[in-house]
């Protein structure tokens, strides 16, 4: 069963129009990032409770999903991921699929095997890790129950 309660948009106006897009098409309209396919994560805020969504590169591998911590580099993890952490309960949309699953941060030896997927489908990881010091989370998910 998807994620219920308060839903409350990013205050970033084109995430929120790109997961509103998104999500009204089945991922016909609003399904790419920067030229790549997208997927939509679903978290539950850590502080408030209410439900976060964000529209993240899609890194798919034989029918399982990884999505990159990056936030572009940046010194802190990003919110997403945060709330992630305190509640790994999440729903994952690839289009009109819509999946409840539970994220976890991948380990070390899995993220050496899920990193080259990931820089192939958004070879910019790659200088987004050489530029900041904190270690960029690649982040699984496992089917939930």
């Amino acid at each position: 069963m998807p994620l219920t309660g308060e839903y409350e948009p990013s205050s970033w106006e084109w995430v929120a129009d790109q997961v509103r897009l998104y999500e009204s098409t089945g991922g016909r309209e609003g399904g790419t990032l920067e030229g790549q396919p997208c997927v939509v994560l679903t978290t539950r805020g850590r502080t408030t409770g209410r439900l976060r969504k964000s529209a993240l590169m899609r890194v798919e591998h034989e029918g399982r999903y990884a999505v990159v911590a990056s936030m572009g580099g940046a010194p802190e993890h990003p919110q997403w991921y945060r709330n992630l952490v305190a509640d790994p309960k999440v729903t994952l949309q690839d289009h009109e699929r819509v999946m409840d699953l539970v994220a976890r941060t991948a380990t070390a030896e899995e993220k050496r095997e899920w990193w080259p997927r990931a820089v192939a489908v958004w070879p910019p990881y790659d200088e987004y890790q050489a530029g900041t010091t904190r270690d960029i989370p690649v982040v699984l998910f496992d089917p939930a129950g």
